[in-house]
């Protein structure tokens, strides 16, 4: 799961995604009446300064970049109005599981190739996932390895072992079994460390990034770090077995290493080759919104998500004042949440006002509200439910340059009116991290965001709220712990029906806010600019990033 910034949302949690058109009140591909047609190149205009398609060390979602140029056993789909839906992608189903829930079983669609014309193998399937081990290949998404029978021992295949806990009985079966049951298996497989990778190719693991071997509509054409990545047709992707992309660009171009003001500039001129881009880790920031909603032809060339990320004001349970649920619930009322979604930028680029826990887009989700009052908050209620508790101050952590001061500022407003002082307190990045992950959690309040790494209502809510989860670098910054909630944690983990671990999460998301761990504060949208010739792209409700494998372009 990630934390993400609003400043660099796209830069954060998606650093090779990129953007699209307006979800919100148009189909996709608005702002131009042309449809996407097969061909042509697209530019995407990118803040990174290093782009790496080792698969082993990629933290990308499933709609992003590396995606492009490689496949998984299974993928995303998206559409604009609900979150991603899982299909089989080189596998022939989503995977199929014991009575225990801890073996899942896999078979590969026939005739799959590489870009040399090679046959695709499970060997280089479980190969790829054994790479992902290598202490030389860390930093890519690792929920796979704490779940596979052997992986908190297993360092890679580079000394010659592999991982028995990963079998593959014939070319075209791959069988996982795990330490305990897990329902998102399906999900997990969906992620680049379960790509393949041959491994007469790995000659060189520290490069294999700049150019792997293909199994995705495009392979790499070129790569100048710093500088340039681009990518070409494979001309041995087979679209008939793909789901999920739809290979329209015969060529993408990413340019690297620009300025975000620059970007946007270019973006918001729409001239020559960049009415053929994209940006990446560009948002459209609050000094941006006059110039994008006093020109109708930009507007209508900003995406917008519909959801995304749970911006929420954490209550340390453990500090005097705050372990009163009592407390807790009046500063529920007392937040001015309409301030807050001011603060971000208002309703239409900031995000909509929050009530729940699991986020639009992600099974599981409801809508309630278990502390209704007006947007700006219901102080006099507050300060009624604070009368006998006695809470007077309190501080307020946040990095010192992080975009949440004016969030910190609305709510230190809010609260005020309702009788209790706020301190903020601004820390550099790295001492504040080490502050509320750590083990003594020595503050009261905090402002972070929150997004899950794939669309299941446990990356709502196991890492904010498990017991587990409190310091040692955990992210339940509520310090909340709850021995039924933890119980129920993880029964909805393991269940492999997809409806009834709905229903159980959205059960949990109830009964967590009942204690008032934390005020959600808003679902924060991302906004971006694209240029007038860039089709097929919308944001929808999760991820809240456009689905970078169908993008398409008009002439």
């Amino acid at each position: 799961m990630r934390r993400t910034n609003r400043a660099v949302a796209v830069a954060a949690a998606l650093a090779l995604a990129v953007t699209a058109c307006n979800a919100n009140n148009s189909s996709p591909g608005s702002g131009s009446s042309s449809a996407a047609e097969q061909g042509g190149t697209w530019h995407i205009l990118s803040t990174s300064k290093e782009i790496s398609l080792d698969p082993a060390k990629s933290q990308n979602l499933a709609t992003s970049t590396i995606h492009l140029v490689l496949r998984g056993l299974t993928s995303w789909k998206t559409s604009p109005d609900k979150g991603a839906e899982l299909v089989p992608d080189l596998a022939t189903d989503t995977g199929q599981v014991s009575a225990d829930g801890k073996t899942w079983t896999y078979k590969l669609k026939p005739g799959l190739k590489y870009s040399d014309g090679s046959t695709i193998v499970a060997a280089d399937i479980k190969y790829g996932v054994e790479r992902s081990f290598a202490p030389e290949l860390s930093g890519g998404l690792s929920y796979h390895k704490p779940l596979l029978v052997g992986g908190d021992k297993y360092t890679g295949p580079y000394k010659g072992q592999q991982l028995a806990s990963i079998e593959t009985p014939d070319d075209n079966t791959i069988i996982f079994k795990l330490n305990k049951a897990f329902g998102d298996w399906p999900w997990i497989v969906s992620m680049p460390a379960f790509s393949p990778v041959p491994k007469k190719a790995d000659t060189d693991p520290t490069t294999y990034g700049e150019d792997p071997v293909a199994s995705g509509p495009y392979q790499v054409k070129s790569y100048s770090p710093g500088s340039k990545l681009e990518l070409e047709r494979n001309p041995n992707w087979d679209k008939a077995s793909d789901p999920a992309r739809t290979g329209l660009p015969d060529s993408i171009v990413t340019d690297m290493g620009l300025q975000a003001d620059v970007v946007n500039q270019r973006l918001v001129a729409d001239s020559g080759d960049d009415q053929f881009a994209a940006s990446t880790g560009a948002p459209v920031t609050a000094a941006l919104i006059p110039t994008v909603t006093g020109n109708p032809a930009v507007k209508a060339r900003v995406a917008t998500s519909p959801s995304g990320a749970l911006q929420f004001l954490a209550m340390n349970n453990k500090r005097p004042g705050l372990s009163n649920p009592a407390v807790r619930k009046a500063i529920e009322y007392a937040v001015d949440k309409q301030a807050v979604q001011v603060a971000q930028g208002g309703p239409e680029f900031g995000g909509e006002i929050a009530t729940t826990l699991i986020t639009p887009g992600i099974d599981g989700y409801s809508k309630f509200d278990l502390y209704p009052a007006p947007p700006a908050g219901d102080p006099d209620k507050a300060k009624s439910m604070l009368a006998a508790a006695g809470v007077s101050n309190l501080n307020l952590v946040l990095a010192a340059d992080s975009d949440k001061l004016g969030v910190a500022q609305a709510i230190q407003q809010g609260l005020k009116r309702a009788g209790i002082t706020v301190t903020i307190k601004p820390y550099e990045a790295e001492a504040l991290t080490d502050l509320i992950t750590g083990p003594k959690g020595d503050y009261d309040l905090t402002v972070q965001s929150w997004l899950p790494d794939y669309p299941s209502a446990l990356g709502n809510i196991q890492p904010l709220f498990a017991s587990s989860e409190i310091g040692n670098g955990g992210f339940n910054l509520s310090r909340y712990s709850n021995p039924q909630v933890d119980a129920a944690i993880a029964a909805a983990t393991g269940e492999p029906d997809k409806t009834k671990a709905a229903a159980q999460w959205a059960a949990l998301d109830k009964q967590i806010l009942a204690d008032a761990p934390l005020v959600p504060l808003i679902y924060a949208r991302n906004a971006f600019l694209h240029g007038s010739k860039v089709q097929n792209f919308y944001l929808p409700p999760y991820p809240p990033y456009p689905n970078v494998l169908i993008v398409g372009l008009s002439k």
